[in-house]
């Protein structure tokens, strides 16, 4: 089973697919005068991107931020992993959004809303090529 039809919202740069992410985790931004630092999770994309300082030129994956919270939510990652290992199994498609929760925001919440089974009319397949109705998870 594969992920292709799983895709995972972005604080900030849209969908992702989550058949394309290689890596999950979680660090912490440096505080700014002024600004507490913040606890990012991202996900990290096969897509090489560079930055550059006086000591050199570095390389590393792509990472997009899906969430941002005030503490660290250690096990993100790992709840995360699994809830994309469980979807595989059951061959769906949607949308994941990660969401900050509980009082002081110490916490994610992983939300996956299942695409509508049905097709709209003007799109609708011929029925030898009728679409299957999947379960979603939620």
């Amino acid at each position: 089973m594969a992920l292709e039809n799983v895709w995972i919202r972005t604080l900030g740069d849209g969908l992702v697919r989550a058949d394309q992410i290689i890596g999950i985790s979680n660090h912490r931004t440096p505080s700014v005068t002024g600004k507490p630092g913040r606890w990012l999770l991202t996900v990290a994309l096969p897509v090489p991107t560079g930055s550059g300082s006086a000591d050199g030129w570095g390389l590393t994956n792509l990472h997009r931020t899906l969430v941002q919270t005030d503490q660290e939510v250690a096990g993100a990652p790992d709840r995360l992993a699994r809830l994309l290992a469980q979807l595989a199994a059951v061959d769906t498609a949607g949308v994941i959004t990660a969401t900050p929760c509980g009082p002081d925001r110490s916490d994610v919440r992983f939300e996956f809303s299942r695409f509508d089974a049905e097709v709209p009319p003007a799109a609708e397949p011929q029925a030898e090529q009728a679409v299957p109705d999947v379960v979603g998870v939620r």
